[in-house]
């Protein structure tokens, strides 16, 4: 097994444990605890562990993003909630926009009964999500790829979104607060997804129920311009409050 490989299989574990123990993982992976060691000193290095005595905890920290890879298999179900509900508010021969998001996957393959979409995006996995879709207009921004996630960003990725106008925009983010608006944690992705929130009619947020009260780097935008938000599950009396007082309609499921 590639060293790669066994850090993404660690990463797993501490996403679904929180927690990893240097000897169970030698005795699992079959090396030595010092090769498990100096795994965890590069998980640690690049942001996703806090090293402990024996073992590692996972680096919560809202600011760090996981590998795509990692990220997609994490909350599957409740992505593929908010996927069926995205789903029917598309129409056939609708012109849609998605981000590079893992939810924007989900949706992606829960609109493939829809016909004649058109589909704008910046993300590699939804490009080949729908590679196999005939009669649809699949359209990349182009941009430069982000190491690790998957997404095309940067001015030409900008410049690409800003040459269409959609009908519907399926964006996520890393964290809502009532006070300071959606949030991602990376510059380049909130500057990617402003750039479609300038190119879209309707603008509706997908985030599971875990973002809500949850602080990042990067404002993407305020929750005003949003037509509406689809999540997992029913928010908070509070959250379901202001979404009425700000005219945004909230999807769950009933």
């Amino acid at each position: 097994m590639l060293a790669l490989e066994r850090r993404n299989l660690i990463l797993e574990k501490l996403q679904e444990d929180k927690k990893v123990v240097v000897s169970l993982l030698s005795r699992q992976f079959g090396v030595s605890e010092e090769t498990i060691r100096r795994d965890l000193e590069k998980l640690e290095a690049d942001g996703f562990a806090i090293k402990s005595y024996g073992g590692a905890v996972l680096n919560e920290n809202s600011n760090v993003d996981m590998p795509f890879g990692i990220r997609k298999n994490k909350n599957v179900s409740a992505k593929q909630k908010i996927a069926e509900l995205a789903a029917k508010l598309v129409d056939d021969d609708d012109q849609i926009m998605l981000d590079a998001s893992t939810t924007a996957v989900f949706i992606a393959r829960a609109l493939k009964q829809k016909s004649r979409l058109t589909v704008v995006t910046n993300s590699i996995e939804v490009l080949l999500e729908l590679a196999d879709i005939s009669g649809w207009n699949v359209i990349s921004t182009g941009g430069k790829l982000k190491e690790g996630y998957l997404a095309l960003l940067g001015y030409n990725a900008q410049v690409g979104v800003e040459r269409y106008c959609a009908d519907k925009l399926f964006l996520s983010c890393k964290g809502l607060d009532i006070f300071r608006g959606f949030m991602d944690s990376q510059e380049a992705f909130a500057q990617v997804k402003q750039s479609m929130i300038r190119s879209a009619r309707e603008i509706y947020l997908v985030v599971d129920n875990s973002k809500f009260e949850q602080g990042a780097f990067c404002k993407i935008g305020d929750f005003g311009i949003l037509s509406g938000i689809i999540t997992d599950r029913e928010p908070e009396q509070e959250w379901l409050e202001f979404f009425r007082e700000q005219g945004i309609r909230c999807y769950y499921p009933r």
